[in-house]
């Protein structure tokens, strides 16, 4: 049987409610810095809820031709301008050399669903004849791989992950899949959500999730506080280019870090509530970790899913316990979403990033907002501000709704 491929990060782009590129996410998050904050991009003044994490002065045609920007929906548009980043962090440029051994993998919680209500309403209003021709095509989940693909002009194996919540987790560890079985040297891929919409919100807001800290938004996602009252929707989204180590080497690439391991579980106990037990979390971080070679004794690091919701940061907390056992205590743990809200398909990929600059740099940032500590969410979640650390192994969870679970585990390059 052959040896099973190394596969390493040489290239990251990210777009968060903190800023348009990776470095102004990164430097806000150290900062302990907010990107909530009201609702720009529809009158949301009707609804209980009216904060959300946007992205902002995002302008498509700085990034897209016109034409073709108009046909694709936001979460594609956001998709396209951030692989071009990823991209140009990896040192690659179009023409790709090899196409056919590029691929490409973007996962998407809810895809261009704006598009398709823009579509009904059109009809409805105007007829048929009103009706955008690319409604269907712009509103597809897997749009974003397309319009990457078609850009960059990878023509290798494509694929998309709909995962709820785990989407850009899942995504990146099944990319590392096909790099790994030998169906392609490179992956562009990570996970993307962009619909600050007044349908999830509704959604959302009828589910009673959704904090409503209305006039404090940079308050409002508090994981692991007492005081919490549900998390912050947001958009955002992540690319990394993945390579082959060989491939990676032969070509001079600078590596950022290594994907060690992944694994996804199910909870298969509720749509909406995790298994109270922890069970699917507990089941994703043992495989993730069997899967790298590691042991819970290796990790220096959690980047927690961590999205502010009553429910679900008890449970993830008593998951990490009982998988790291004593030694969870001693393990520095935070939330990304504590600064940029939860963008849903985007926010495994995001924190992905993030565990790779925690890596690269040795500075975990904070959990803000962490003010009242829940008696129930006892471990050290870094509230008190930036804080330096030799990271040599980093955990990435990500736990969805319809109880998917994802986890990844990243590690500092060594030869």
């Amino acid at each position: 049987m052959n040896e099973r491929r190394r596969v390493v990060v040489t290239g990251m782009g990210a777009m968060t409610s903190l800023g348009l590129t990776l470095e102004e996410t990164w430097e806000g998050l150290l900062a302990g810095r907010s990107g909530i904050g009201p609702i720009t991009q529809f009158d949301a003044s009707g609804l209980p809820v009216r904060i959300a994490g946007e992205l902002k002065g995002f302008d498509p045609a700085q990034y897209i031709n016109f034409k073709a920007a108009r046909r694709m929906a936001r979460c594609s548009q956001v998709t396209v301008a951030t692989a071009q980043a990823a991209l140009a962090d990896a040192g690659l440029s179009l023409p790709l050399p090899d196409e056919e051994r590029v691929g490409v993998l973007i996962g998407c919680g809810a895809g261009g669903l704006d598009r398709a209500i823009e579509g009904v309403d059109t009809f409805r209003a105007k007829g048929l004849a009103r009706v955008n021709p690319f409604v269907i095509t712009s509103s597809l989940i897997n749009m974003p791989s397309h319009h990457v693909s078609h850009w960059a002009g990878a023509k290798g194996p494509i694929s998309t992950v709909v995962a709820s919540c785990a989407t850009g987790t899942q995504a990146v560890g099944e990319a590392t899949e096909f790099i790994r079985r030998g169906a392609a040297d490179v992956m562009i891929c990570g996970g993307v959500e962009a619909l600050i919409h007044f349908a999830p919100i509704a959604g959302f807001c009828a589910m009673r999730v959704l904090s409503t800290r209305n006039d404090e938004p940079e308050r409002a996602s508090r994981p692991f506080d007492a005081d919490r009252d549900g998390f912050v929707y947001s958009e955002g989204c992540a690319i990394f280019v993945l390579e082959a180590l060989d491939h990676a080497q032969m070509r001079g690439a600078r590596i950022r870090a290594e994907v060690l391991g992944h694994a996804s579980s199910s909870d298969a106990f509720h749509v909406a509530q995790p298994d109270p037990e922890g069970g699917g979390a507990i089941r994703a971080m043992r495989w993730a970790l069997e899967d790298a070679g590691l042991t819970p004794a290796d990790v220096d690091y959690i980047n927690a899913h961590g999205s502010s919701t009553p429910i679900s940061d008890p449970i993830e907390t008593l998951a990490i316990k009982r998988v790291f056992g004593e030694r969870a205590y001693r393990i520095p743990i935070n939330s990304t979403k504590s600064m940029i809200g939860h963008a849903m398909g985007g926010a495994g990929a995001i924190e992905t990033a993030v565990c790779v600059l925690t890596i690269e740099q040795g500075m975990i940032h904070p959990t803000i907002n962490l003010e009242t500590p829940d008696p129930e969410c006892d471990l050290d979640y870094v509230p008190e501000g930036a804080r330096k650390a030799d990271v040599r192994v980093a955990l990435n969870n990500s736990f969805g709704l319809g109880g998917q679970n994802a986890c990844l585990v990243l590690g500092r390059f060594e030869e």
